[in-house]
């Protein structure tokens, strides 16, 4: 199913001609190797293009569409027409000589193969060169020693014709072309991703971008042990998927690792996202939804609100004068670096209408009041997840097993998985602390995962005065008591939340009447006596409600509903605050 999507999405990509047709691919290519009629070099060409690197500028390969290279692991495989120096000339600094002839010489076998018959001015020059070539007297050339050193580190060389690369010779190309086409007959079979007959790939192509991966890449399918084969099968046989079919979904992801603007990280897995039809507009909206938006982005909080909106309401999607499908099927993928391949972490595809909704509704039950501070509308995905990490380590990324399950639960609309209020009770616990993230997750995760010990009259929006849960007004309380406290002893470091806080949420009996006593010595210090009343009235009316015992132990639920209290009425007072200063 995801290498499917994938070659559908290669060829989205190819119809609108942002990828290379099959059989050919990117490489980053540092060098031309000019050759006259004779196949004589006339000079070597730079080919490196200006890169930032940090703050500096520096000379980095250019990316060139080139002959499919080769996937080697210790075998001698030769590329067509672009290649390092050991192939390309027959030089290397590695200490084997009998290797680097032998590559040299399969390099050679390989164009002759290909190139003996053209009619071509540059594929005989090619030949010629070949033919003349004497690796030994490499140095001697000034171009070749002036580059020396760049490319004993592996840059890559690609032939050129007077000036022109010889890649781009019609007859060259198709020589090519009907080259890796035509393959070999005995290694064919029936794809299981394209359901045709054609040659099985035997080594899966290299995916790159992938964070946490190897920097030279890694396969996404591979069998690199006995006991992962069957049947006698070697390698890629195992998997039987055509070379058209390896080729095309290794290019296309490939391609969206490459779009940086549209790859996301969280903690070791990398997501990229697509819409059927490759069009752009469709993943600006996704990444935006789920992710949170940047500050330099094409997209608003204005205009994400209106497209959840509209996507909640079933009305057409407006973005920059462009109507977009709800019916597109959009895909969205998680991987990982795991040892020899790629781990998925998680697929999902759906259309691009349903995944909206979703995320819109998830974005809904986040709903919460929020401290006047806080500038962005919608709590992200990234900075939900990092309500679980303690923020003082030095490794703040949330657990990877967590990270896909909510963004499972947040794409499917399903229920949100244990973990992650388990991840910011545990927060609350070691902080003292219900802010605003963490007070919107535990009303999202009640709202979705249902409990009638958190019931729907503690899971609002804002402070609910007429509630009668228990657990909701002792959270409440404990909020009352700090403020009577930070009044009687202004600029007061520490308060009753820094001692108690974790007592009074999970042993109420213990912990309560001790607070109150204090409150009532805190009050006598209250010269205003209008403020005094005020505080007494508070305490009274919720007192009111919380009957005449206190619970001796309060579960995780009951816990929510005295987090939720404790921040809509810490919230309020900061309202009242505001009010004033009008």
């Amino acid at each position: 199913m995801i290498l499917q999507a994938l070659v559908k999405h290669y060829e989205d990509l190819l119809e609108k001609g942002e990828i290379p047709r099959p059989g050919w691919g990117m490489a980053r290519v540092s060098y031309g190797l000019n050759l006259d009629w004779e196949g004589n070099i006339i000079d070597l060409i730079s080919l490196k293009v200006q890169k930032e690197k940090g703050k500096k500028i520096v000379l980095a390969p250019r990316n060139m569409t080139v002959p499919q290279p080769a996937k080697r692991s210790v075998d001698i495989t030769p590329n067509f027409l672009c290649d390092n120096a050991t192939y390309v000339l027959g030089v290397d600094e590695k200490g084997k000589p009998d290797r680097t002839r032998k590559c040299f010489e399969a390099f050679v076998k390989l164009h002759r193969e290909l190139m003996c018959n053209l009619d071509s001015a540059s594929a005989k020059a090619v030949l010629r060169f070949l033919q003349g070539w004497e690796p030994e007297k490499a140095r001697e050339y000034p171009c070749v020693e002036a580059s020396w050193k760049d490319l004993m580190s592996g840059g890559n060389i690609l032939f050129y014709y007077e000036g022109e690369p010889v890649t781009s010779d019609e007859m060259v190309r198709e020589c090519w072309q009907q080259y890796y086409d035509n393959g070999d007959a005995e290694e064919n079979g029936i794809c299981m991703v394209t359901g045709k007959r054609t040659r099985i790939a035997n080594l899966h192509p290299v995916i790159k971008g992938v964070y946490g991966a190897q920097a030279m890449g890694t396969s996404m399918v591979s069998f690199n042990a006995p006991s992962f084969c069957s049947y006698g099968k070697k390698q890629g046989r195992n998997a039987s998927v055509g070379e058209y079919a390896a080729a095309a979904y290794g290019a296309a992801l490939n391609s969206l690792l490459n779009d940086r603007e549209h790859v996301k990280w969280m903690g070791d897995t990398t997501i990229v996202c697509w819409a059927e039809g490759a069009e752009e507009e469709y993943q600006d909206v996704g990444i935006a939804a789920m992710f949170g938006l940047e500050d330099d982005g094409k997209i608003t909080d204005e205009n994400l609100s209106a497209i959840l909106d509209a996507a909640l309401a079933g009305r057409p999607i407006i973005l920059e004068n462009k109507e977009l499908d709800l019916d597109r099927h959009f895909y969205i993928l998680g991987v990982a670096p795991n040892v020899a391949r790629l781990s998925v972490r998680f697929f999902w595809q759906d259309s691009f209408g349903n995944i909206l909704k979703n995320i819109g509704r998830h974005y809904d039950r986040l709903e919460i009041v929020k401290p006047a501070f806080e500038k962005k509308d919608h709590l992200s995905y990234r900075r939900l997840l990092q309500e679980t990490v303690n923020q003082n380590t030095e490794e703040k990324a949330p657990s990877p097993q967590m990270a896909a399950d909510v963004m499972k639960a947040i794409l499917t609309g399903s229920t949100y998985p244990t973990s992650l209020l388990n991840g910011v009770m545990l927060r609350i616990r070691a902080e003292h602390k219900v802010d605003w993230g963490k007070a919107a997750i535990i009303k999202a995760y009640y709202l979705r995962n249902r409990n009638s010990q958190c019931s729907k009259e503690v899971l609002q929006m804002a402070l609910n005065e007429e509630s009668e849960n228990k657990y909701y007004n002792l959270g409440r309380l404990f909020a009352v008591l700090e403020h009577i406290q930070q009044e009687a002893n202004p600029g007061i470091n520490s308060t009753i939340k820094d001692k108690y806080f974790n007592s009074a949420a999970s042993a109420p009996a213990n912990t309560f009447p001790m607070l109150v006593n204090l409150a009532q010595k805190h009050l006598r210090k209250l010269k205003d006596e209008g403020i005094r009343i005020s505080f007494q009235k508070q305490i009274q009316g919720i007192t009111d409600k919380l009957g005449e015992e206190y619970p001796v132990r309060m579960t995780m639920p009951q816990q929510g509903s005295f987090h939720l209290g404790y921040y809509h009425q810490t919230q309020k007072r900061y309202e009242k605050k505001e009010d004033k200063s009008v």
